[in-house]
Parts: structure tokens; C-alpha cells; sequence
């Protein structure tokens, strides 16, 4: 049983069923049969379906923040932008359908016509998190359905109403019955899909436990995965002639969705020479950002996800602070009141080797590390595991993108950071994960790329190799 714990009341609402182990033959068996009839449409007929998606999350965009909002305690303002992106994906895809799924033609080579043709591969499973419950499933399916493939979701637990509305706007677009089935169902659970020969591929976004878990199984039955895992980002800043501009994008971006995003700038490394006036700038920018439910029009951040996920963190500030590992210049204490409530925090002098300086923090805490000079600062970005996106802030432009070549990430942003559209290639390495979603990398992880020679009878090709 799946229940609504709005987190920004800590009340419990509305109920949902589990499905059962036993249905899993036939939810596996009606995708199958989906995409025999799906792959064989014409292109123009699934972009028209894309585009009204896209269509449709526009006209119910009040309905769909809302739904997040009690399910996971997104901010309004912050829902509809996801919303927003959402259509902005599914409309790329129907937009650019034929010139995503062109085919590719080679040099003949001894035959009279070489042609690489993408085609789908068959039922793919998606995993999909609770922290953006619409744009996690939109960079996975859109590509994915305009190729002709077909998609079994399970979303977060704690997303009954987000994840049924993904399948009822595409259904509405006149997508077939099947071709996309949201499941409600456990992580335990998974495991069985994703090692059924029905299934022959498998995208997550989330934990690194779990990604490694899903790669692990789909590795022993040849299939593919595609892993978007966990970050650290840095957030670099090389000068002080825009500080306080600087610090305030560092702060929106970071505490940005509460401060629940993998590719939020997680570190902020500054020179020595003004590490003392960004500390004392972000202790009272953050002392005073204002947390308030997901429809308080002037809260900065809203509630956690959960209560146990805000528990968690505190925890682990306390922790950190006991050991040394860590100062707290500001907040951190859970808000005593209904829901899942915490102060923004602003840690310094953190070390690098314990848990709160090379894990992940999923929640509004800032780090500021201190650096003596720029090698110094370059070094300290890449001692992580981690490696999805980063950013370097300068007025040197020159200067900054040299210093942008030196980071080992996925994604690396000069003078802005964890940027994401439509157009753009998203994912990291190490321990973020591989793959990549969105724009052309997006229909290419999924994907047969068929190669066909045809050669006359008096043009007999290359010999078979040997």
C-alpha cells in the first residue's frame, strides 16, 4: 500500500495498491505486444502524439504542481517550471523527430547502398526518483517512445498522482493502450523485471546502491542500463569582481528544490583572498531564507520530501559537528512544527574524507571550502568519486573555460550552472553514473543501429571476413 504523506502537513492522504508479483506477467506481456503494433507506426504519428503531450502538460499545469506539491513538497513556482520543461521536451522530440531518427548513409564500399537505419529495441523499464517526479520521466520516455519503443515505469513511492498522470496525458495524446504502463510498485520488486527477457533495457535515476544493483542484473542477462546517480558538484568561483552577485546565483541554485537535485552545486570553492566575506555573506544570505509549505507564495525553500529524509540530514549535520567534521555557521536544526521542516545550513571547514564532505547531502546545505590559488581549487573539485556537473565563475572568460577543461565531470558549466533543456546531452561518470538523455544522446542509448548493405548480383561487396 502507497500512501500520500504530504510533507508539508505531515499528514497522511490519499491511498494506492501495490501491484502484485503475479501480475508482472501480464503487465510484461501487454508491453510486448504494444510494441510489436507501436514500433511499426509511422514517425509522424508518434511526434503528433509527443506534441500533444506536450500540449496538455501546458493546459493542466495548476493540476500537475499541485499533485507534486503534496507528494513531495515541491514549490509551486518551482512545479510549473518543471511542467513547463516537460512540454519543452516532448515538443523537441516531435519538432525534431526526422532529424533524430534519420537514417545515416556510408560510402557504398563495394556495395550499391549502405545505410545505418535507428531502430527500437523493444520494452524498456524505467526507475524513475521523487525529487522531479514529471522531468525524470519526460527525458527517459520522450526519446524512447518517438522511437518506437515501449516503457514500464515504476516511479517513487511517494508519487501515486504525478506518476498515473504521466500515463493519462500521453494515453489523452492518443498514445495506444500499453505503450506506456505506470506501475505502482517497490524497489524489492524490480529486480524480477529487470532480469525478464521481455525487457531490453533499463534507464534509473537514483540512489547509487540501487543504480548498482540494476546494473549488476542487467549486466548478467545482456541487456543495457543507463545509471543517472548521485553528485557533488563544485561550484567554482576564480575572482571577486562579481562576488555577491556570484554568491546570490549560488545560493538560488543550490537550495533550488529545497536542495534535492543531483546536479545542484554541492561545494562552493573560493580563493583565500575572499573566502571571509563569502562566509559572512552566505551566513546571513541563508540565516535568512524563509521555509514555508509547497503554496506559500513567499517561502525561498519548502518543506523535505519526507520526514525521514529530513531526519536523516539532520542527523548527520549533528554528526559531523560532534566529530569535527564539520562547523555549522548557520541552521541545520529541524523546525519544530508539523511536516518535514528543516533551517537551511551553511557548513565550513569541512573535511573532505568524512561522510559530509565526500557523500552527497540531498537537502539545503551549502559547503565552502577554501583554496589557496586556482590549482588548489581545481584539485579540490575533482578529489570526489562523484562526477555529473560542475561549474567555474569568472570574469576571465578565457581563464575560466581553461579551468573548466581541467574538471572530470559530465557536464561543466562556465559562469552558470545546472542548466538542463531539451537540447542539451544530460549525465555524468564515476560514480554519477553513464549514459546520457536528452537531445540526440537521448535516442541513442536505447537504440538498434541497424546497418543494411544492398549489393546486385555483379556488385558482390567486400569479402566475409575472415
Amino acid at each position: 500500500m502507497f500512501a500520500i504523506e504530504n510533507p508539508s502537513t505531515g499528514k497522511s492522504e490519499d491511498k494506492f495498491e501495490r501491484i502484485d508479483d503475479s501480475q508482472r506477467d501480464d503487465i510484461l506481456d501487454r508491453s510486448t505486444a504494444a510494441y510489436d503494433a507501436w514500433r511499426g507506426t509511422r514517425i509522424e504519428e508518434r511526434a503528433a502524439v509527443l506534441s500533444r503531450a506536450a500540449d496538455l502538460y501546458e493546459e493542466r499545469i495548476d493540476e500537475l504542481a499541485d499533485h507534486i506539491g503534496r507528494e513531495m513538497g515541491k514549490l509551486t513556482r518551482w512545479a510549473k517550471a518543471e511542467v513547463q520543461i516537460v512540454a519543452d521536451i516532448y515538443r523537441y522530440y516531435a519538432e525534431h523527430a526526422h532529424e533524430l531518427l534519420a537514417d545515416e548513409y556510408l560510402p557504398a564500399q563495394n556495395a550499391d547502398k549502405t545505410v545505418v537505419r535507428k531502430e527500437p529495441i523493444g520494452p524498456l523499464l524505467g526507475i524513475m526518483p521523487w525529487n522531479f517526479p514529471y522531468y525524470q520521466v519526460a527525458r527517459f520516455a520522450a526519446p524512447n517512445l518517438l522511437l518506437g519503443n515501449t516503457i514500464v515505469l515504476k516511479h517513487a513511492s511517494i508519487c501515486p498522482l504525478s506518476s498515473q498522470a504521466c500515463q493519462d496525458i500521453l494515453e489523452e495524446a492518443g498514445l495506444p493502450k500499453d505503450v506506456y504502463i505506470n506501475i505502482y510498485a517497490s524497489g524489492s520488486q524490480m529486480d524480477a523485471f529487470v532480469a525478464d527477457k521481455r525487457i531490453k533495457g533499463v534507464s534509473l535515476t537514483g540512489s547509487e546502491a540501487a543504480g548498482a544493483a540494476v546494473a549488476k542484473t542487467a549486466g548478467e542477462n545482456y541487456k543495457k542500463s543507463v545509471l543517472e546517480l548521485g553528485g557533488n558538484d563544485p561550484f567554482l568561483v576564480i575572482d571577486d569582481e562579481n562576488l555577491e552577485w556570484v554568491l546570490d546565483q549560488f545560493n538560488l541554485i543550490r537550495m533550488y528544490n529545497t536542495g534535492q537535485a543531483c546536479n545542484a552545486p554541492k561545494r562552493l570553492i573560493v580563493l583565500e583572498d575572499f573566502y571571509d566575506r563569502t562566509v559572512e555573506y552566505l551566513e546571513k544570505k541563508v540565516g535568512d531564507m524563509k521555509v514555508g509549505p509547497y503554496d506559500d507564495e513567499n517561502a525561498d525553500i519548502g518543506p523535505l520530501s519526507s520526514i525521514g529524509a529530513r531526519d536523516e540530514i539532520v542527523e548527520r549535520l549533528d554528526k559531523a559537528a560532534a566529530n569535527g567534521d564539520a562547523k555549522i555557521r548557520v541552521g541545520g536544526k529541524k523546525i519544530d512544527r508539523e511536516g518535514a521542516y528543516m533551517e537551511p545550513a551553511l557548513l565550513t571547514d569541512v573535511d573532505p574524507s568524512a561522510d559530509v564532505g565526500c557523500n552527497e547531502i540531498f537537502g539545503p546545505v551549502a559547503i565552502v571550502y577554501k583554496a589557496k590559488d586556482v590549482e588548489e581549487a581545481i584539485e579540490i573539485a575533482n578529489n570526489s568519486e562523484y562526477g555529473l556537473s560542475s561549474s567555474v565563475w569568472g570574469t576571465d572568460l578565457d581563464a575560466a573555460f581553461e579551468v573548466a577543461n581541467q574538471l572530470n565531470d559530465g557536464m561543466t558549466f562556465v559562469n552558470e550552472a545546472s542548466v538542463t533543456a531539451a537540447g542539451l546531452p544530460f549525465g555524468g561518470v564515476n560514480r554519477s553514473g553513464y549514459g546520457r538523455e536528452l537531445a540526440r544522446w537521448g535516442v541513442g542509448e536505447f537504440v538498434n543501429e541497424h546497418l543494411y548493405r544492398v549489393s546486385g548480383q555483379d556488385n558482390p561487396g567486400n569479402s566475409p571476413a575472415m
